[in-house]
């Protein structure tokens, strides 16, 4: 197996995304050098080449041979058909979790301004005019910069280079045909008995390394003198191309529709079927979409199993289990056929339905012991996801499929960090309206997720206005449950613009409505939690507490984790207020985990900018320094710091001023500055690894507070969210 080259961070952690290689990686070591001297010399080099010639393969391998300090980080754009979206797939590949209003452009750019890093980006071309777009901006913006572009054309931005990459040689073709046959026929070997015919089939094959893999793999049931055979009647077969066509593109053709031609016509029409997935898809999924008319669903099994044998498709062990992967260019010819037989537009609605349901199933599950493999499924699902919700917001009379969807996957967007994609999806779908004006249910779905979205980015305005228009609607329509949860929203706005007053009054009167409808899910239980968080503000500690751990009680019985990780928040904030800053920390600790689980930024750095007070208090200030340091730069992709509210930034304030008092100015923006270096990785891990350990000489931890560190954060008295101490 070939292992990146990439060298370690001194943290231990492997900068970069790239997969490692999971079979030998076959000649082009010429073009190897000829590219890592390429890279050298220029910060845009774009490898071009035909559908099937090997480009992504090559340039994932020379990118873990480039040594880059913060690592090279590849981009799969083949399954993002929205423009819209590439910028969202870049900020998702790197790792960022973004939940902020901001342009992920922007994102892009505060994040890379900095660092030194190899961008490859792969499978462009369908998207070329916004990449070329974006690749310009960030080339003269971030001098750190190297992109490797890969795709079937040129990106035309200034500076670039082209690496056109060819064909293997005859030899490598005939080297890559072994190796993938002994994969398939153990013992299989090149000797004097087949080695004539393999070099042939490799150069009838021109060398493509796609044709030459299709070959090998079917050697299980063929020799390579029968596929040779064969291989003449399937080019005769395959050659009626337009005369203008370019010839790499025929050629292609030619090699996928041998392959295709050797199928059995079950094979062929599930081929064609599962062209409609974007990216990964499993079993359940397949025999659901691709079953019915000429193929049972207990076939499907089966039937997968053969294109399996015949790399057709690709077995990949995730998070989520087991998936499959078709490579674009085999998808790309089913998908032709499936025009073809005019049955295209059933399977994408079969393919919609399936996704809804999903979504429906995992909103259900997320209120369960299931939370975390809901979360697993649904990053696994994304690039299907999205092609769901692309087709309901296009498809004449389905704008409604497009609300209910967007408004289901909340806790995705909220609930695992992806805040500023799934803002895009809802302002889409509450543009549209249903012709008839039915199915207005699934619009105030979408309008009060918009507005919880939009109040944890910070944008009060849209916040209201969409949380207002949903309320009016579910007045005059008489919903109950779409005015609960816009009231409920409107409460957390309340919250986090330090109106606690209002907060009470609407977290209240919401809890009532939910109580009444019988309404009990994450969300009821996030509404106790900022109830309680209201009340700990406003100095009713005992009564916060008591909320907190009636959620606590429930979130047991249920398995729920997502909420708990808020309610232990309040809790610890309400230990540390009243003397305990031991039990705070493994409040905090737990609800550090939970939340860096889902990817949770805002409950992630909430728990990190408490944990800094707590590290002060218990007599180590260079290290709640350091924390303090690591929670600045994840602010910017939640929204305001603290959501710019003077009672969620008196502890920070606090921290802060207990800090420099004990380190003096100089070494506390010394320790501030190394934990903004950190990254959220290290961040989390040194935050988590904190208990039982102090540095020699640290002040003793004292398990109960001073004196003037066990007032609530904001004095309840105090006028305009002014903090007191």
């Amino acid at each position: 197996m070939q292992r990146s080259h990439r060298s370690h961070r001194s943290d231990g952690l492997v900068p970069g995304n790239l997969p490692l290689e999971l079979n030998a990686f076959v000649g082009r070591a010429a073009e190897l050098t000829r590219l890592a001297g390429a890279l050298e010399t220029a910060r845009l080099v774009t490898v071009t080449g035909m559908g099937g010639v090997g480009k992504s393969r090559f340039a994932a391998h020379a990118a873990a041979r480039t040594e880059v300090r913060d690592g090279a980080w590849r981009v799969e754009l083949s399954a993002v058909r929205d423009p819209d979206l590439v910028e969202h797939a870049v900020v998702e590949a790197l790792g960022l979790t973004d939940q902020t209003s901001r342009p992920p452009r922007r994102v892009l750019l505060d994040h890379l301004a900095e660092r030194q890093l190899l961008l490859v980006l792969d499978g462009f071309e369908h998207l070329v005019e916004v990449c070329a777009s974006l690749v310009g901006e960030l080339l003269r913006h971030v001098p750190g910069l190297r992109v490797l572009a890969v795709g079937r054309r040129p990106l035309d931005v200034g500076g670039e280079r082209l690496f056109p990459l060819a064909p293997l040689t005859e030899p490598e073709a005939a080297e890559l045909f072994a190796d993938r046959a002994a994969a398939r026929v153990p013992g299989f070997v090149l000797d004097d008995g087949n080695r004539s015919d393999v070099r042939e089939l490799c150069r009838r094959l021109d060398g493509i390394p796609l044709a030459v893999e299709l070959a090998a793999g079917r050697l299980s049931a063929l020799s390579p003198a029968q596929l040779l055979s064969r291989l003449e009647d399937r080019f005769r077969l395959l050659t009626g191309g337009a005369r203008d066509a370019l010839p790499r593109h025929q050629t292609l053709r030619t090699a996928i529709g041998w392959s295709h031609e050797l199928c059995t016509p079950e094979e062929r029409l599930l081929w064609s079927r599962l062209s409609v997935f974007a990216g990964q898809f499993d079993l359940e999924a397949a025999e659901y979409v691709c079953s019915g008319d000429g193929l049972h669903s207990d076939d499907v099994l089966d039937v997968l199993g053969e294109l399996l044998a015949q790399s057709v498709l690709f077995r990949e062990e995730t998070a989520a289990g087991v998936r499959y992967r078709m490579l674009d260019t085999v998808r790309a010819y089913g998908a032709d056929w499936l025009e073809a037989t005019g049955d295209a537009d059933r399977l994408r609605r079969r393919h919609r339905d399936w996704y809804m349901g999903l979504a429906t199933w995992c909103e259900l599950d997320w209120f369960s012991p299931r939370q975390g493999e809901v979360a697993a499924r649904v990053d696994a699902e994304l690039p299907n996801l999205r092609c769901a919700l692309e087709h309901c917001l296009t498809e004449p009379g389905e704008a409604h499929l497009g609300q209910y969807l967007a408004g289901t996957l909340w806790f995705s967007w909220v609930g695992c960090g992806r805040l500023s994609e799934g803002r895009h999806w809802l302002e889409r779908s509450v543009e549209l309206c249903a012709e008839d004006g039915t199915q207005e249910q699934s619009r105030l779905k979408a309008l009060w997720v918009l507005g919880y979205v939009a109040v944890l980015q910070g944008d009060t305005v849209p916040a209201l206005s969409a949380l207002q228009e949903c309320r009016d609607e579910a007045e005059r329509t008489g919903n109950a449950t779409a005015v609960a949860y816009a009231e409920h929203r409107t409460g957390c706005l309340a919250l986090v613009t330090d109106d606690m007053a209002r907060a009470e009054t609407l977290l209240r009167s919401a809890l009532d409505r939910y109580h009444e409808i019988g309404e009990l899910n994450s969300n009821v239980l996030m509404g106790q939690v900022e109830l309680a968080m209201t009340l700990a503000f406003q100095g009713d500690l005992p009564g916060a507490v008591k909320l907190c751990e009636d959620v606590r009680r429930v979130c047991e019985d249920h398995g729920e984790r997502w909420a708990l990780a808020y309610a232990l928040y309040v809790l610890a904030y309400e230990a540390l207020t009243g003397g305990d800053a031991a039990g705070a920390r493994d409040l905090l600790e737990e609800c550090l985990a939970i939340a860096h689980t889902f990817h949770d930024l805002l409950g992630t750095v909430l728990s990190v900018e408490l944990l800094a007070l707590v590290t002060a208090v218990e007599g180590d200030p260079s290290e709640a320094a350091a924390l303090q340091g690591a929670a600045a730069p994840m602010w910017p992709s939640v929204g305001l710091p603290l959501f710019g509210s003077a009672y969620y930034n008196a502890p920070h304030e606090r921290c802060e001023a207990l800090a420099r008092e004990r380190l003096g100015d100089e070494r506390y923006e010394e320790c501030l500055g190394a934990g903004a270096l950190l990254g959220q990785e290290a961040a989390v891990a040194r935050a988590l690894g904190r208990a039982g350990s102090r540095p020699l000489g640290a002040v003793p931890s004292p398990r109960r507070l001073p004196p003037d560190m066990r007032k609530p954060a904001v004095s309840p008295t105090s006028k305009g969210g002014e903090t007191t101490g």
